[in-house]
């Protein structure tokens, strides 16, 4: 988990970023949900709300993934989900 300054990137710029240092590592895209080498997400880029094109944003099942929602609370505990208004300490806590 890292929070990167995207330095005024669009969302589609960061995503093909990451697409692109997935791919330098032997990521192969296959089925949906396969086992995979790495896997990077965006997740929130400073608050923007969106449905679409991808990537849709925030991250539209980050909510609901504990192994998000941990390494999010340690490493930006400030942080606020920008639909639901909750940090990700307490989206990790209400998934009991």
């Amino acid at each position: 988990m890292a929070v990167v300054d995207a330095g005024g990137r669009t969302p589609e710029a960061v995503l093909a970023t990451l697409l692109a240092v997935e791919a330098r590592f032997g990521r192969v895209r296959g089925a949906a949900n396969a086992p995979r080498t790495l896997d990077l997400d965006l997740l929130d880029l400073d608050g923007l709300v969106r449905q679409g094109p991808d990537p849709v944003l925030p991250h539209p099942r980050m909510a609901d993934r504990r192994f998000v929602l941990a390494p999010l609370a340690e490493v930006a505990p400030g942080w606020v989900h920008p639909v639901l208004g909750r940090t990700a300490a307490e989206l990790l806590a209400a998934l009991g």
